[in-house]
């Protein structure tokens, strides 16, 4: 197992090792890590849910209610109502007809994918920057594989028209991008759909709670709601709990419910987890203003940035990623923003590619202007020491 030790040394010495901290504290605007309290600026908690009492009482309402777990895996014996209960609360959201409730967002395409485009005779369309889950729900799949260019248009169709006689076609797209926050041309995926008679697929892991009316999502945002076949999302970032779901008409939650793999042969969610989720959605149907400040906090953020002389890259949502180029640049700069009271961690490759590394700003609904304004301050102290910004 020589290699290992090998692989951690060279980790290390190109500045790509993760030293992962550990939170102390509930997750929220300010919040304790490694014993220190800090600014969090790198959490997925859009709209500061996951620590929200509500929440907290949901999750033991529904213990109290159901016990501690389901048991069994969701199509022996595993199905309780509260699973159905939250599924049809997803779909009221979302607006579609069925809803599919999974263990993950990761695991939601890792059955979607591989139950969809299951011969090597089908096809799947994939953006090359999409994300890992993606990526490896492709891998799971004997489908012929094509990758276009990120965000293009031009790109898909001209792989769509090598894979015109072929008549299973998925095309697969996050709706935001994680690492650079910019949106997926869903219309214009849409109608190529259309012209090739191929199924869409979106995964809107970071546009649920942040884009669209109540956060309802980019289907909504880009008015494509109802010309998606199949939309994945999770409950582990705006919705602050952990789980993943599928939603989209009732004939393809059926076939799913028959042939994802994780559903058959995993068990599903607590009964803690769903108690939470569905409190969660109930609190982003009663109101939109956690969506408003959520956006008002992210303006105010770039805005600050953008007048200091960093580089935000091309995000248009709350995901501000700062680029600094090389690894060990980012490590360094991440370092000294935790001695000043902020917790942002840098990213480097393989998550984002080689040159391209970076400090990822994730903004929330529970900042408030003057955390921003803190950040900001600290942010220009830390880019001119390292000789980021003059």
């Amino acid at each position: 197992m020589n290699f290992i030790d090998e692989e951690i040394k060279r980790l290390k010495e190109v500045g790509l090792y993760n030293n992962i901290r550990t939170i102390e504290s509930p997750q929220g605007a300010w919040i304790v890590v490694d014993g220190k309290k800090v600014l969090n600026l790198c959490s997925n908690n859009y709209l500061g849910l996951a620590g929200e009492k509500r929440l907290v009482d949901g999750a033991k309402k529904y213990m109290d209610m159901y016990g501690a777990g389901p048991g069994a895996v969701r199509s022996i014996a595993g199905t309780m109502s509260f699973h159905v209960e939250l599924e049809k609360k997803i779909s009221e959201f979302k607006q579609t007809e069925a809803t599919l409730s999974l263990q993950s967002g990761f695991v939601a395409n890792q059955a979607v994918i591989p139950s969809i485009v299951s011969a090597k005779e089908d096809a799947v369309f994939t953006d090359e920057l999409n994300h890992a889950s993606i990526i490896d729900g492709v891998r799971l799949s004997k489908a012929q594989r094509f990758i276009y260019k990120h965000n293009d248009p031009e790109s898909l169709e001209e792989k769509l028209k090598e894979a015109k006689d072929v008549k299973n076609k998925l095309i697969i797209t996050d709706g935001v991008f994680s690492m650079d926050g910019d949106i997926a041309p869903l219309k214009e995926i849409c109608d190529l759909a259309e012209k090739y008679g191929a199924m869409t697929m979106v995964d809107d892991a970071h546009g649920e709670g942040v884009l669209g009316d109540h956060g309802r999502g980019i289907a909504h945002h880009l008015g494509v709601h109802g010309r998606i076949d199949f939309e994945v999302g999770t409950l582990s970032k705006a919705f602050g709990i952990v789980g993943g779901f599928v939603s989209g008409k009732q004939k393809v939650i059926d076939f799913l419910k028959q042939k994802a793999r994780p559903f058959l042969f995993s068990s599903a969610v607590t009964p803690a987890d769903a108690g939470a989720s569905i409190e969660a959605i109930n609190i982003m149907t009663e109101s939109d203003e956690r969506v408003k400040k959520l956006w008002e906090n992210t303006n105010h953020f770039k805005a600050g940035m953008k007048k200091l002389g960093f580089d935000t890259g091309i995000s248009e949502t709350p995901i501000t990623p700062v680029m600094l180029g090389e690894a060990h640049v980012a490590q360094e700069f991440s370092k000294k923003l935790f001695e000043k009271g902020i917790f942002a961690m840098s990213i480097g490759f393989p998550t984002v590619p080689r040159g391209k590394a970076r400090i990822r700003v994730m903004i929330s609904s529970s900042h408030s202007i003057e955390d921003l304004d803190f950040a900001l301050k600290v942010f220009e102290e830390t880019g001119k020491e390292l000789n980021i910004i003059k």
